[in-house]
């Protein structure tokens, strides 16, 4: 029966403990969710998207007969173009123009040239009348002349009123004959001009013929020399390829790219863009080949920015040097770039995941055992760590995780929220009183002189 009793008496201490162990609070480890603000050496770095472009490479353009003006031909549409990467030789096919196009062309030129032909031989006939029709004038003034001549001799034995009247019919048929000759020389100059001008045209849409001919012939696109076939990219994001329309104003079909030579392009926007300078060092990754690393260096930074599709943001064009080469690399791969943007020494930083925000402000959690949301004003940040100017200091312990009760928590540092709204405002005072300078400093159009305007008045009335 003692047995008993102990044996049920073990079995409700052990029971008890159990229960203990299951519903007691569990302790927080606060070293797995929280870190202590530090300071310390701090690499700043720039981070964008790029994509891999070759710095040297050959275009292959429209044929040189499509940027004749004379052909009037603004545009044609690609009907059919080689797929991108694929590795040509000189020589080879690339794409081809539209030929229908160029065929209606020619046929309007025919139908142009037989109306202009027929026009020059018209324009021939009509001169060899009008000519033949002042040479008979010339002809009746010439033997209306000898016959005021015979006229004048006669009257030499009649009174002197008839003597006097012959002389006047003589003067009157000299000056006839003569401007008839003179008129003569004006018409067949006149019929001569009016011939050539015919025949210019003429021939002026011949050439033009030949041409849609010589155009019509070079619609299949080669390629000028080997290597891997690239689409043509322009900036505005636009790629040539298969119904694209290219032209003397869009000439470039594809590229050839030079892959020994390669370059980043990418775009940093107008926040950062004051960071970025020429010569500074970058950190490349291939988004193909994640376990790639490659260094490089920037070349090229554009003093115009331009406006990203669908957003009033303007983004800036860097160039990116690759100083590596690899045989794997291809035209148009995306690439992950840090741009190196400075070392700050000795100065006060906090980890990027123990930053936290919402949709006006940022802030972190302070405190262990009774956080807070404290406002922070931050700087420059690189991939683990973003500086703190202010709202921290060097010892305090922040949170990487929210904790439970987050929306309960007190918000402090309302005034260095403050003073991020007012630099901001302060900037754009600057930047507007900048810009006034500037449209200030341009020069006024100088209105136009008093006789001048009065001339000017004076066509208008008339």
């Amino acid at each position: 029966m003692n047995n008993k009793r102990i044996l049920l008496a073990a079995v409700a201490v052990i029971l008890m403990i159990i229960l203990y162990f299951s519903f007691r609070k569990k302790e927080i480890d606060y070293s797995q969710i929280t870190l202590v603000v530090k300071r310390g050496t701090f690499n700043a770095f720039v981070f964008s998207s790029g994509q891999l472009e070759s710095e040297k490479s050959e275009n292959i353009e429209i044929p040189e007969k499509l940027k004749d003006r004379e052909l009037r031909i603004w545009e044609l549409a690609i009907t059919h173009m080689i797929d991108e990467g694929t590795r040509i030789d000189s020589g080879d096919y690339v794409a081809t123009l539209d030929h229908s196009a160029v065929e209606e062309q020619i046929k309007l030129a025919k139908d142009e040239m037989e109306r202009t032909m027929s026009e020059f031989e018209d324009s021939k006939i009509d001169s060899n009348l009008n000519l033949s029709n002042q040479r008979d004038m010339i002809v009746n003034s010439r033997l209306d002349l000898a016959e005021r001549k015979i006229i004048m001799e006669e009257s030499a034995y009649e009174s002197p009123s008839i003597q006097k009247k012959a002389s006047m019919d003589l003067d009157k048929a000299k000056r006839k004959l003569e401007q008839d000759q003179q008129a003569y020389i004006l018409k067949k100059k006149q019929e001569e001009n009016k011939v050539d001008r015919k025949y210019i045209n003429y021939r002026q849409i011949l050439d033009r013929s030949q041409g849609l001919h010589e155009l019509f012939n070079s619609l299949e696109i080669k390629s000028p020399k080997a290597g891997i076939l690239t689409y043509y990219k322009y900036p505005w994001g636009e790629i040539v390829k298969t119904g694209f329309k290219v032209g003397p104003y869009s000439s470039i079909i594809a590229t050839i790219p030079e892959m020994s030579n390669l370059i980043s392009r990418t775009f940093i926007n107008e926040i950062d863009i004051s960071k970025v300078k020429i010569g500074q060092k970058v950190k490349l990754g291939i988004d193909a080949f994640p376990e790639k690393q490659l260094s490089g260096q920037v070349i090229s930074v554009a003093n115009i920015g331009q406006a990203m599709p669908n957003s009033d943001a303007k983004v800036f064009e860097v160039k990116i040097k690759i100083f590596e080469k690899d045989r794997e690399l291809k035209p148009a791969m995306t690439t992950s770039n840090a741009i190196e943007a400075g070392i700050f020494t000795d100065t006060l930083m906090v980890a990027t995941d123990a930053i936290f925000e919402n949709d006006s402000m940022k802030f972190v959690y302070v405190g262990k055992e009774k956080p807070v949301k404290q406002i922070v004003w931050l700087g420059d940040e690189n991939e683990n760590n973003v500086l703190v100017k202010k709202g921290l200091k060097k010892g305090d312990v922040v949170w990487l995780t929210e904790p439970a009760n987050a929306a309960e928590l007190k918000l402090t540092g309302l005034e260095i929220y403050a003073e991020i709204k007012k630099e901001k405002e302060n900037a754009k005072i600057l930047a507007d009183k900048e810009r006034e300078e500037l449209l200030r400093k341009q020069p006024v159009p100088v209105p136009p002189s008093a006789p001048a305007m009065m001339k000017q008045g004076v066509i208008q009335s008339k």
